[in-house]
């Protein structure tokens, strides 16, 4: 079941050995030498054989980044790896190899055709990625356990199966089995599944397959709202107001609040937190609602204005360019046709003139197509505009912080109350027997006490106000970021290759009159 190290050294994949295996799979005679002379892209090979070549590793393969079909087959390798640049494969072969362990195919989601042929195998494991699977084949392996074939069910085009040579085609119900559990399969170990067959098989295994699809659909309505859950948490990430739909920053506050937690065991605390006599909860948490709606809702705002300035800016962009074109046009019309005057002009003061005038013309085109670079009134006032939206955002962000930190202060006050009151209670063994011993320990003094809800204060303050600059942080950065784009990425580079090319055609026209022989004329 698997091919022994013979005499020959282990082979290594590098760039000789690719190199090799390219040319002889190339083109032949002389489309064969020319293509050896040109040099051969590896990022263009479609198709590559590494069989027989005693290869221990797989390497070096990350330049074949448009190969669909690998044949790794009748080497000795034992680990799957190196491949995860080869996302277009579609058909590999890596049978009659030493491998013992499926991994190392998490990248190839295109992949159709898998053969693990005679290896070492014991598990059918790690292929989750692989949905397009439509035939597999691992015969002449050692799977043992005939439950592990039902992993093969989340491959729903599987059509083509073969697991022949392996110890579980000794069991009895082996054929029932599988075909039972892999309703789609068509060939199973190179023999077309009969219908009649098939109907019996399920009917055997019907209870069980039916336990297993009910796993299977609360699995897929599972991975269906974690999907939508992550897509509406990066869709909240870029409003900055994540987790601010919900109890996430006053839960939060506790978090690394070991104290907080204990103090809220104290007796009369709990009507701070569940009945809300003092709405503590219920207020933090419409504070943060609000600030969550606004988040949304101002987001959109910005979206709207940077996608209606970015057309705005390109149409002005191809306006110009449009109107420079018009110059240019009218300028090169007026130049030929003074030209043509040159040669009729026999009078040196008409010449003068004349000349004069084009230079005049020149200044003009010059002073035309600058001006149209110069238009940036339209940027600057987008750039205000943005300025002052993300302002007057940050602003009722800091009004709304503002309040959950008041809300926290009177429920610091409260608790504080409580504290003295509590610590005094102990002190006169008022207390009920059934305090927790951790609480216990923070009525040890008055000051002990008062320095647990102190520090427990300060930690949630702490919490509030990290959020805040988290969100400042962000969304400035955000803002940077957009006007550098403008800048740098567009305006600023563009600006300047229109610049050189403008400059470079008025000394060409500048030199062409230099050049022109005016001085051979019969004046």
């Amino acid at each position: 079941m698997s091919r022994l190290y013979d005499t020959v050294e282990p082979s290594v994949v590098d760039e000789e050995m690719l190199q090799k295996a390219v040319e002889e799979q190339g083109p032949k005679e002389e489309a064969g030498k020319i293509a050896k002379d040109e040099g051969i892209d590896f990022g263009e090979v479609k198709k590559l054989r590494l069989d027989f070549k005693n290869v221990l590793r797989i390497d070096n393969l990350w330049c074949f980044t448009n190969l669909v079909k690998l044949q790794l087959d009748n080497n000795i390798i034992e680990k799957v790896e190196g491949l995860d640049m080869l996302t277009n494969l579609i058909w590999l072969d890596l049978s009659f190899n030493n491998i013992e362990v499926i991994d190392g195919l998490d990248k190839l989601t295109k992949l159709e055709d898998l053969t693990l042929f005679n290896n070492r195998i014991q598990t059918i494991e790690n292929m989750d990625s692989l949905s397009n699977l439509h035939v597999f084949s691992i015969g002449n392996n050692n799977l043992k356990q005939l439950d592990n074939l039902t992993y093969l069910r989340r491959f729903p085009q599987l059509l083509t199966l073969n697991l022949s040579g392996n110890p579980i085609c000794e069991l009895e119900e082996y054929q029932r089995f599988v075909i039972a559990y892999l309703p789609s399969l068509e060939y199973l170990d190179y023999r077309l599944v009969d219908d009649s067959f098939r109907q019996t098989a399920y009917e055997r295994y019907e209870i069980s397959i039916q336990e297993i699809q009910h796993d299977e659909m609360q699995a897929e309505r599972k991975a269906i709202e974690e999907k939508e859950s992550a897509q509406q948490f990066a869709l909240h990430k870029v409003t900055y107001v994540e987790n601010l739909n919900g109890p996430q920053l006053f839960d939060g506050m506790y978090t690394d609040d070991p104290e907080g937690q204990k103090l809220n065991l104290m007796p009369g605390v709990s009507d701070l937190l569940i009945p809300y006599p003092f709405l503590i909860l219920k207020k933090f948490a419409a504070l943060c609602q609000e600030m969550f709606e606004l988040g949304l809702s101002k987001h959109e705002e910005r979206k709207k204005d940077v996608t209606m300035f970015w057309e705005c800016f390109n149409e002005a962009k191809e306006e110009n360019k449009e109107s420079g074109m018009k110059h240019i046009e009218e300028f090169m019309s007026y130049k030929k046709w003074l030209w043509t005057e040159f040669g009729q002009i026999t009078d040196q003061r008409v010449l003068d003139a004349k000349i004069s005038e084009y230079n005049t013309k020149v200044k003009e085109l010059w002073d035309s197509l600058m001006g149209l670079e110069m238009q940036l009134d339209a940027i600057k006032d987008f750039e205000r505009n943005m300025s002052d939206m993300v302002a007057a955002f940050l602003e009722a962000i800091q009004g709304f912080m503002s309040q959950c930190r008041d809300l926290e202060n009177t429920h610091h006050e409260r608790l504080m109350e409580i504290a003295i009151v509590s610590v005094e209670k102990m002190s006169k063994n008022e207390f009920d027997d059934d305090i927790p011993e951790d609480l216990r320990d923070l009525f040890v003094d008055k000051d002990t006490i008062i320095s647990a809800v102190q520090s427990s204060h300060d930690v949630h303050l702490m919490r509030i106000d990290n959020r805040e600059d988290d969100l400042i942080t962000r969304i400035n950065h955000w803002m940077q970021n957009l006007i550098d784009e403008i800048h740098s990425n567009e305006e600023v580079i563009r600006n300047r290759k229109r610049v050189t090319e403008i400059n470079h055609l008025i000394d060409h026209l500048r030199e062409e009159l230099d050049n022109l022989d005016l001085g051979s004329q019969n004046y």
